[in-house]
This record gives structure tokens, C-alpha cells and sequence, in this order.
């Protein structure tokens, strides 16, 4: 069976339960780190998804299967991984909420140093967002239906 392009059988799975489970916690973790990154702008959502993705891959097949295919996350997560870009509403939505978030940040804290650090990240965030390709709904349809057969 595949998710994302990649066989779960061929995942190396963790012979410790320890290690499983730890793995199992530490992405359901950074699940919700990601959740909360939708709406904080200097919490990188795709970052923590992937992560996660590591965790479950490491740990357990059926949770992996859960955040590739899930409805929120596993077309955000194969559009990224997969294809290596985003739709423009997504770079729209994540470029507008970056610089909202570090402008409040800002405003908060009102230091310059702090603030000069706020725009290099939000500059080499900017910069990574922007070179990924731009996904148009057409592209997606044609690389899903490739993707079927």
C-alpha cells in the first residue's frame, strides 16, 4: 500500500516499543503544533506535518496512512512533498499571516534588534515561500489523475 508516493512496507519500522511509542507521541505532538501554526505565523505548519510524517513512519503504519490521506493535512502535505509547491492561496494566506503575526510581534515588543530579527526570518521565510512552484488547480488534477493510473 502506498501513501504519498512512498511504500509503507518499505518504511523502517521500530523493533523497541519504547521507540515507537515515543516516535507515536512526539507526531502527535507535532500535529498539534502544526495546528497551531495555521494561525501563528512564525510556527511553520508544513515544518511540524513533516516531522510528523517521520515520527509516523517510524512508528506506525496506520498513523501515517491517517495523516497522509486525512482531509486537512494530506493534500497540504502532498502538495508540498510531492509536487514541491503550494496553491497561491496557500502562499497568499501564509505571506499575509507571516507578516501580520511579526508586525504585532513587533508592535509588542517594540525593541529594534527584535525587530530586525523578525524581518530576516520573515524575509527567509518570504524568500523560501515564493520560490516554491505555484500549484494552479489544473496542474493538481492532471498530476492526480497521473498519479492514479
Amino acid at each position: 500500500m502506498t501513501a504519498m508516493g512512498v511504500s509503507l512496507t518499505r518504511l523502517a519500522i521500530s523493533r523497541s516499543r519504547l521507540i515507537r511509542w515515543s516516535l507515536m507521541s512526539a507526531g502527535f505532538i507535532f500535529v498539534a503544533i502544526a495546528l497551531v501554526g495555521l494561525f501563528v505565523p512564525l510556527l511553520p505548519t508544513t515544518d511540524f506535518l513533516l516531522l510528523s510524517a517521520l515520527c509516523f513512519g517510524r512508528s506506525s503504519p496506520a498513523a501515517y496512512r491517517w495523516l497522509t490521506t486525512n482531509r486537512l493535512f494530506g493534500r497540504y502535505l502532498r502538495n508540498y512533498r510531492e509536487h514541491r509547491g503550494a496553491t497561491l492561496g496557500t502562499k497568499i494566506w501564509s505571506l499575509a499571516t507571516l507578516w501580520a503575526g511579526l508586525a504585532i510581534a513587533f508592535y509588542i515588543v517594540g525593541n529594534p534588534w527584535v525587530g530586525l530579527a523578525l524581518g530576516a526570518v520573515g524575509l527567509g521565510v518570504s524568500i523560501h515561500l515564493l520560490k516554491l512552484r505555484t500549484l494552479r488547480k489544473a496542474d493538481l488534477r492532471e498530476l492526480e489523475a497521473d498519479r492514479a493510473r
